[in-house]
């Protein structure tokens, strides 16, 4: 079997645009990937058909070689979008490997240590604006049944924040808390915005309220600072869905960054990068919770991995979505008792409806973190993707 060529397809989906790879063959077995590179689409679009050059001929079964020969042959090695292209490709090999002996991925990589994963939802709190509405909202994820809800109550402060901001993120959370109690964890979302000391302080008031996670509370550029503030509180700290590679998570591990660690499969260079860092962190018996707010493709790739990965602890998942997801992909969702069922398809069990994702095509979006409108995350005919 030798790989014949490569197609790309970019599908709206609101917030951002999502970028799907697919991998041909001569004996007609093809793989489905993702790359979906936020706010920088038509980049790696362009970086995956740089890639197709170094893939015409060779033996979709030599995963590792290909992904070694890619890598090693990058000059400016590393960063988001090569990875991001070599991480959709990849994942689409394993279709095919899959496909081609009749397993579900997790089979090739060690088999199964679970047959479902816990969830925690992002996105629940779409069109809240004020904490009574936050509190209604958590009601109905955790009626849902989510194990864990999370959220980003900053707005649109960025490096400091004033006390007034501070105390309207804090009722914000404590509205949640009073209406949900301990049935789920709470999760907080730092998106990276704040500076050390803002960072240390805001870590700090989060103890009153038991929370699982502060994620990403400093730029993720500095390793060593958010090695510093996660020492300086005791609210545990999340981060690595800005790293690309087990290269970036060694100094990670050697700084002790983090307590949970959120490498993205679409971000990370693939499948068995992504594995290979979560064995360094079961090493040092570290949780792995994929970041994974993306479209469905990088969903089941890391359905996939949480089969497989026996330090795999929660996943993210969008607990609403734009109405036509089930349109442009063969998705079956099933959530039950707050947990995702891994199926046993051949491959990823997924594939993509070419001619209806061609009824959504690209559209350029920015990023809003830091624009205070993160609660307009979906349209307004949103639904439910999970059953």
């Amino acid at each position: 079997m030798k790989i014949t060529g490569i197609k790309t397809f970019i599908c709206h989906s609101y917030r951002t645009n999502w970028v799907f790879v697919k991998v041909l063959t001569d004996a007609g077995i093809y793989g489905i990937g993702e790359s979906t590179l936020e706010m920088r689409e038509l980049t790696v679009e362009t970086a995956i058909k740089e890639l197709e050059r170094y893939l015409i001929g060779r033996d979709p079964h030599d995963i590792e070689a290909i992904v070694h020969d890619i890598y090693r042959d990058a000059y400016w090695r590393g960063g988001v979008v090569l990875m991001s292209a070599l991480a959709g490709v990849e994942m689409a090999l394993w279709d095919i490997k899959g496909k081609h002996f009749g397993v579900p991925v997790y089979q090739l990589l060690g088999g199964k240590v679970r047959t479902s994963v816990p969830c925690y939802a992002n996105g629940w709190f779409a069109g809240a604006k004020q904490p009574e509405e936050f509190a209604e909202k958590a009601k109905i994820a955790v009626k849902a049944g989510f194990k864990a809800l999370k959220w980003d109550p900053f707005g649109k402060e960025y490096m400091n924040i004033d006390p007034k901001a501070l105390k309207e993120a804090l009722d914000c959370i404590r509205a949640v808390k009073d209406a949900v109690g301990n049935q789920v964890h709470l999760i907080i979302e730092g998106h990276g915005r704040f500076n050390v000391p803002t960072a240390v302080k805001i870590g700090n008031a989060l103890a009153e309220f038991d929370i699982l996670w502060f994620e990403e509370p400093i730029p993720p550029d500095d390793k060593a600072g958010i090695a510093w503030v996660r020492k300086k509180i005791s609210t545990p700290v999340s981060g690595g869905e800005r790293l690309y590679s087990k290269y970036d998570f060694v100094d990670y591990l050697r700084m002790e960054c983090a307590d949970y660690w959120q490498p993205d499969v679409s971000h990370a260079g693939g499948m068995m990068e992504l594995k290979k860092i979560a064995s360094m962190a079961e090493a040092h018996h570290i949780p792995i919770c994929p970041h994974n707010p993306s479209g469905p493709i990088a969903n089941a790739a890391t359905l996939q991995l949480a089969a497989c990965i026996p330090n795999f602890y929660l996943l993210e998942t969008m607990s609403n979505d734009i109405p036509y997801r089930n349109e442009i992909s063969t998705e079956k969702v099933v959530f039950e008792n707050g947990e995702m069922l891994i199926g046993n398809a051949p491959g990823l069990g997924i594939d993509i409806h070419e001619e209806a994702i061609l009824k959504y095509p690209y559209q350029a979006r920015n990023l809003r973190h830091y624009q205070g409108n993160l609660t307009d995350i979906r349209p307004a005919d949103q639904t439910q993707y999970f059953k």
